[in-house]
C-alpha cells in the first residue's frame, strides 16, 4: 500500500539544512516527493511511499540534523501521485 503526506514544519527549519536533511532520509527511506521553504520562514514537505516509511521519516530527519528546531508541524494526508520518480529540493514556494 502507498500513502502519501504533507508536512508544515516551523521553527528554525531554514538556513540549518532541513531540505538537505530531509531529501536524504527520504531517500534513504525509498520514498519519492520534495521539500521546499516558503516565504513565512516555514519547510513544506511531501513524500509519498508505504505507511510506514513515511512515520519513519521525520524522527530520521531530526536524529540527522541537531540544528533544525520545530516548534510546530501541521500534517495532513494527501491523493498518491503516479509516475513520480525520486525526491527533489526546491528552491521555495
Amino acid at each position: 500500500m502507498t500513502a502519501r503526506r504533507r508536512w508544515q514544519f516551523y521553527g528554525s527549519v531554514q538556513g540549518v539544512g532541513f531540505r538537505y536533511y530531509a531529501r536524504a532520509a527520504a531517500l534513504h527511506l525509498g520514498l519519492t516527493g520534495w521539500v521546499a521553504n516558503n516565504w513565512d520562514g516555514s519547510v513544506t514537505l511531501e513524500a509519498q511511499g508505504r505507511p510506514a516509511d513515511l512515520d519513519a521519516l521525520v524522527p530520521l530527519i531530526l536524529q540527522s540534523n541537531r540544528w533544525a528546531q520545530i516548534d510546530r508541524t501541521e500534517t495532513a494526508d494527501l491523493p498518491t501521485l503516479e509516475r513520480e520518480y525520486g525526491f527533489d529540493v526546491k528552491s521555495g514556494e
